[in-house]
C-alpha cells in the first residue's frame, strides 16, 4: 500500500510530515531521509490502531463499557 507524504520547511529546522489520506498522521524528522523514515513508522502505527481498534475485542469492550 502507498501513502503520498507532504513535507514542509519547519521554521525552527528540519521537516514536518503530514499523510493526507490519514488523518491526524503527522511526523517530523531533521533531514529529508529521516522524516521520510518517520512517515514510514507513523504509517504503520497509525494503521496498527485503526486494526486493533477493529477487532472483535474491541468492538466486545466498546459493548460493555
Amino acid at each position: 500500500m502507498k501513502f503520498n507524504v507532504v513535507l514542509e520547511e519547519a521554521e525552527e529546522g528540519g521537516y514536518n510530515v503530514t499523510v493526507p489520506a490519514l488523518d491526524g498522521c503527522f511526523t517530523e524528522g531533521d533531514t529529508v531521509e529521516e522524516a521520510l523514515e518517520n512517515a514510514k513508522e507513523a504509517i504503520l502505527c497509525y494503521l496498527e490502531g485503526l486494526s486493533s481498534a477493529h477487532s472483535p475485542a474491541s468492538e466486545i469492550q466498546s459493548v460493555i463499557s
